[in-house]
């Protein structure tokens, strides 16, 4: 933890100084003093957490490729919107559409952004900046599920997801970190004199830090979040995780994230993340979150989730068709999550 703290902090130095060698930037105090992290803020980005195997070893693309990249999405958005002939019709006719999650939504569903992350200004192609080619270093024989849930049984509740059932968000493959998706980017930040509170608009997940506390044995689905400030920075340790909610990981896995306000309506936020079970090595990386416009609305997954009767009374119809009343009908695999896109 202190290793990762060290090399974190390293990190950090240089996004808290203004454009020009200017003063750091001074962030708002709450009446205890601490800087302000509390509000609304949003990690809407075209970048993913992994670099798109295109890009090489190339961190920050060139003018070329940042006008290409961000042009031809913005050419999508319009198009999902009306204005243009659909991107995505010829792709979503073929098989292969069955699992582009383009052909599951409309655009209207997504977040429109068309501008990749920048970090102190600097457009980034990968959110991970520890590796050179922008990818997580997995061990071959790391666990990695093709799904959410167990071989895509549908028997009970039970068998399926985590997601399916509302209980956590399918944005957690890797603990607690604070990953990207293509909508509900947005994050509710609560503070007071002992705890940080991360209300996540996907799935309504509230993660609590715990300031100034020790690690406890108790398994949570996001994790035993332990933070303290360092200067300007909030420092979260997190260990515990609960072991169904480790799709990718084990119980080893070790989490430490910074957040320091870096300017007006920004916040850098820098992870690394730990777990000799499933990486050659521990890796991180960092993005900004900017301030959201308007409120974060209740995402209300479990009272608005007839996916799950539907999926059971697939199941059930599925196995009438086959004739054998109790059989458990395998389906294709779910591609991997947010971390696995190109």
């Amino acid at each position: 933890m202190v290793v990762a703290s060290i090399v974190l902090a390293a990190a950090a130095a240089p996004q808290a100084q203004a454009a020009g060698g200017a003063s750091p930037y001074k962030a708002p105090r709450n009446i205890y003093g601490q800087p302000v992290l509390a509000g609304t803020w949003s990690n809407e980005t075209l970048t993913r957490m992994e670099r798109g195997l295109q890009y090489g070893p190339t961190l920050v693309p060139s003018a070329a490729d940042l006008a290409k990249v961000e042009g031809t999405q913005q050419a999508k958005v319009q198009a999902g919107k009306g204005d243009g002939e659909d991107p995505f019709r010829a792709e979503c006719e073929t098989a292969a559409g069955a699992f582009n999650i383009q052909c599951s939504y409309g655009q209207a569903w997504f977040d429109d952004t068309p501008h990749l992350m920048r970090v102190n200004g600097q457009p980034r192609t990968s959110l991970i900046t520890s590796t050179a080619d922008g990818r997580i270093p997995r061990l071959p024989n790391a666990p990695r599920p093709g799904g959410f849930g167990p071989g895509g049984k549908a028997d009970n509740p039970e068998d399926r997801g985590l997601p399916d059932r509302c209980l956590v968000s399918q944005n957690y493959t890797t603990g607690a970190l604070l990953n990207t998706s293509i909508y509900n980017n947005n994050w509710l930040f609560q503070q007071n004199r002992d705890s940080v509170v991360i209300v996540a608009e996907m799935s309504h997940d509230a993660r609590i830090v715990r300031l100034n506390a020790r690690h406890d044995d108790i398994p949570r689905w996001l994790g035993d979040s332990v933070g303290h400030w360092e200067g300007d920075t909030l420092v979260v340790d997190t260990i515990n995780f609960h072991p169904t909610q480790l799709a990718y990981n084990t119980p080893a896995l070790h989490l430490v994230e910074r957040f320091t306000r870096v300017g007006e309506g920004r916040l850098l936020y820098q992870f690394r993340v730990e777990d000799p079970g499933v990486y050659s090595q521990p890796w991180s990386g960092e993005y900004e979150f900017t301030t959201a416009k308007g409120l974060q609305y209740e995402y209300a997954c479990h009272e608005g989730n007839y996916a799950m009767a539907g999926i059971l009374e697939g199941a059930r119809a599925e196995e009438r068709a086959a004739g054998k009343g109790v059989a458990r009908v395998s389906h294709a695999p779910v591609p991997d999550g947010p971390e696995g896109e190109e």
